[in-house]
């Protein structure tokens, strides 16, 4: 059996956090603090007093065990703050772990946080050099992929530019490149490819399939996009609060990290629990509910889609300059594939809303895949925003797309059509 190129072991990354303490102390608990304890209070409050901090542990990592074989390509997701990036950084020996060990063989090249391994006051071209440098390169074999490193990234008329004055973007095409034609045996890339254009996302993407599969290298890959990481990777770790919570075939592991999701998310129907967690304005959703035009939750690629928000204010008299903004994501590739304003529609409900009541919006044919989707909803008066749900709901569309002649987007989500809909108030 061939040996893992990756073999980790009970790891574990602790940090301090450090708190201050102080602030207004009632004369009671002073009191019962003081008969309770004395020489703890005194010491206790002399720290507070002096403005020295207490500390408190937190682990972004815990017992991380997991191994991964040459020229695999491994998918990592989860939530933020799972502990994604963390992984990465101790993988790629920028920190340290507090627990356990890492053993990797072979030469890592590494494509996390923008800029990262880039110096801002040399060139685009100097970087280059500096990058092969640190991966153990000879200056020979550097100047022997320069123009292929220089060509992918597209930005070769920059190149004797510092890199300071790059844009984001910019910054992430040269360090793909300079990481992926080094040709390290292993190759780790976190979700900064989601700052390029999607054209360049579809070239990387197509690079990191190359030196999986005809160049045996092996590829560690954070994204938020789980379509992509279903396309590229066969295997997939769910970390969740630092822990592994799944690993396995990724098809599983994505639909029990979007079922977690779901349930974390707390997504519902009805937002009666939720403005009880919201800091809302003068107007607020009360109610709301999505499902197809006949009322059934269970909604189909060819089905129309019908929003009902119910609504209450702090007002007596008629709202004017009212605007709803609803944006549905795409759940599987965190993408949005409507968006649906009633500025675009405001012939259909009015000038005026009563003080409550509900609106209703309503499209056509909605022609989105199969997946599950999860809808925003964005209450403005004037400009302002009176009332924002972030998860207000979610739907699922049961079947795909048939008989339509339609072209699917870079997302893999939603078809290319523009979609009509209407807002109109009872």
């Amino acid at each position: 059996m061939e040996k893992p190129v990756i073999e980790v072991k009970n790891l574990g990354k602790k940090y301090d956090i450090n708190h201050q303490r102080g602030g207004y102390i009632a004369l009671r608990d002073v009191i019962t603090n003081v008969f309770k304890s004395p020489f703890a209070f005194i010491k206790n409050r002399a720290k507070e007093i002096a403005g020295i901090q207490t500390k408190e542990e937190f682990w972004a990592l815990k017992d991380v065990n997991f191994t991964v074989n040459k020229g695999e390509m491994l998918g990592i997701i989860g939530l933020n703050g799972a502990g994604k990036s963390t992984l990465l950084k101790i993988l790629s020996q920028i920190t340290p772990p507090a627990t356990g060990e890492v053993k990797i063989y072979g030469r890592v090249g590494s494509l996390l946080e923008v800029g990262t391994g880039f110096h801002p006051e040399l060139t685009g071209r100097e970087n280059i050099f500096l990058n092969g440098a640190i991966l153990g390169m000879t200056r020979r074999e550097m100047a022997q992929k320069f123009d292929a490193i220089v060509e992918f990234s597209g930005v070769e008329k920059f190149l004797d530019t510092p890199v300071k004055y790059y844009s984001s973007g910019m910054y992430v095409r040269l360090a793909f490149s300079v990481a992926a034609h080094m040709e390290p045996d292993i190759l780790i890339v976190d979700e900064v490819l989601a700052v390029g254009d999607a054209e360049f996302q579809k070239k990387c993407l197509g690079k990191m399939e190359q030196v999986t599969k005809n160049e045996g290298r092996t590829v560690l890959f954070v994204s938020h996009n789980l379509i992509t990481v279903q396309k590229l990777c066969t295997r997939t770790i769910l970390l969740e609060g630092g822990k592994i919570k799944a690993m396995g075939n990724t098809k599983e592991v994505v639909e029990q990290y979007l079922h977690n999701k779901s349930d974390s998310a707390n997504v519902s129907a009805t937002s009666i629990e939720l403005n009880t967690k919201r800091n809302v304005g003068e107007i607020r959703f009360t109610d709301i509910k999505v499902s197809n035009i006949k009322g059934s939750a269970v909604i189909k690629s060819d089905d129309t889609l019908r929003i009902a928000m119910k609504y209450g204010s702090n007002f007596n008299e008629p709202l004017t300059d009212i605007r709803i903004v609803i944006t549905v994501d795409s759940a599987h590739s965190q993408q949005t594939v409507l968006r649906l304003d009633s500025d675009v529609t405001a012939k259909t409900w009015g000038e005026t809303l009563k003080p409550e009541g509900e609106i209703i919006c309503e499209t056509d044919v909605l022609n989105l895949t199969r997946g599950k989707y999860i809808v925003h909803i964005d209450f403005l008066r004037q400009g302002t925003s009176q009332d924002y749900i972030k998860n207000a709901a979610e739907f699922n569309v049961e079947t795909d797309i048939q008989n339509y002649d339609y072209k699917i987007n870079p997302d893999e989500t939603v078809c290319d059509y523009v979609i009509r809909y209407r807002f109109n108030q009872k």
